[in-house]
């Protein structure tokens, strides 16, 4: 009996030992930067900035696009991480830029609207990544197939269409961004004209009813005054 609790124990503590060791863990690391996008209003008179981590070596894809708000225009400057002024333009309605290779750090994007004291902006912006990572990624999952001898088709061509196929999607997803953002800053155009426009026919209407009711008051006292006077 005390042979078996002394076995009993022993087995316990191997296991609770076994639970205690460390564990490594494969493939752990900073996760992969995302793809994003944004839209944000801007009040008038005022300047608001982003930051963007970046890896190191990689692409970063900056559009922007003011889709509502008077003017359709607004001020964009893109610093590095080290502080460096890498893109600056003023009053625009849209941009593209493009940085490569990027820098390890927090990305600067600022879109002022100082210039404006009345208007507010509503403003769209996307950033695209294009990482060397995405790459190895592709790479890696051939080491787990066969080797090519004993393959139909080579490997080559299959990870030359799946990287064709995901630069497709990617840009297809990218232009379909595009153009729900300039349907956007058309809609909000069109809307600002019809109220434009009504506001201005309304104030033509209400003119065109005060002359009208000036001219008749003026033709009624004009005949009362030539009517002659009973003896």
């Amino acid at each position: 009996m005390v042979t078996r609790m002394m076995a009993a124990g022993a087995a316990l503590a191997l296991a609770l030992w076994l639970l205690l060791l460390p564990v490594e863990v494969r493939g752990a690391g900073p996760p992969p930067i995302q793809d994003g996008e944004f839209t944000f209003l801007l009040p008038a008179g005022r300047k608001q900035c982003f930051y963007q981590s970046a890896p190191a070596n990689a692409s970063l894809e900056t559009e922007y696009q003011v889709i509502g708000g008077a003017g359709l225009d607004v001020d964009f400057t893109l610093e590095s991480p080290q502080g460096v002024l890498l893109v600056s333009e003023s009053r625009k309605a849209d941009g593209v830029h493009t940085v490569e290779p990027t820098e390890a750090g927090d990305y600067r994007l600022c879109f002022d609207n100082s210039f404006s004291t009345i208007s507010e902006k509503l403003i769209f912006f996307e950033l695209i990544f294009d990482s060397l990572q995405d790459d190895e990624e592709v790479e890696g999952w051939a080491e787990a197939v066969e080797p090519e001898e004993m393959l139909d088709v080579k490997m080559e061509d299959i990870k030359e269409s799946i990287e064709t196929m995901r630069t497709r999607l990617e840009r297809s997803i990218q232009m379909l961004t595009l153009l729900r953002a300039f349907e956007a800053r058309d809609r909000n155009l069109q809307e600002g004209n019809l109220e434009r426009v009504n506001f201005w026919s309304a104030v033509n209407m209400a003119v065109l009813l005060l002359v009208a009711v000036l001219q008749v008051c003026t033709l009624k006292r004009f005949f009362q005054d030539k009517r002659p006077v009973p003896t």
